[in-house]
C-alpha cells in the first residue's frame, strides 16, 4: 500500500462532560484526524470518569465482583464513543488489565454482552495492581471512523 501526502493531526481532547474537564489531569480520549479518524481512549475502571485529583477514597468505592466493574468501565467507554458519534462496532483494539486472571471468564462474559458478534483485536494482561484500591480491571480501547 502506498500512501502519499497524508496529513495526520491531533485535533482535540474528547470530554463527554466538557464542563468538568478541569477535574482530570488527562483526557478521556484524544481524536486524531487522518485518512481514517482514530480515537484513543484512556483506560476505564469502575470509578467515576470525572473525579478529584488527588483521589478521594469516597469516589472510588468499587463493587467487589468483576462483572459489575466491567459493566461500569464499559458504560464509560460507550459514553466516550457516543460523544464522538461512534459505537462499540468502531472499536478495533481492546486492552484489558486484570489483577487476577481468575476474573478472565467473568470479564469475557460481560464483554460479550457489549460486543456481541464483533471481535476487535484483543490483549489481556495480568498486572500487580491498578491505580485505585479495589479496582480489579482496567479497559482501554482504540476506535476508528472511516472517511
Amino acid at each position: 500500500m502506498e500512501v502519499k501526502n497524508t496529513i495526520v493531526t491531533i485535533t482535540r481532547e474528547v470530554h463527554p462532560k466538557p464542563e468538568r474537564r478541569h477535574e482530570l489531569p488527562y483526557s478521556p480520549a484524544i481524536s486524531v484526524t487522518g485518512p481514517v479518524d482514530i480515537l484513543f481512549l484512556s483506560g476505564a475502571t469502575a470509578a467515576p470518569m470525572y473525579h478529584q485529583h488527588p483521589h478521594l477514597p469516597e469516589e472510588h468505592q468499587h463493587a467487589p465482583d468483576i462483572e459489575t466493574q466491567v459493566r461500569r468501565a464499559m458504560d464509560k467507554i460507550k459514553l466516550v464513543l457516543e460523544t464522538e458519534g461512534l459505537t462499540l462496532r468502531n472499536v478495533v483494539k481492546i486492552n484489558k488489565y486484570l489483577i487476577d486472571m481468575r476474573d478472565r471468564d467473568g470479564m469475557s462474559t460481560v464483554l460479550k454482552d457489549y460486543f456481541g458478534d464483533w471481535h476487535p483485536a484483543s490483549t489481556t494482561v495480568c498486572v500487580n495492581c491498578l491505580n485505585q484500591p479495589g479496582a480489579r480491571v482496567e479497559i482501554e480501547v482504540t476506535a476508528v471512523r472511516p472517511r
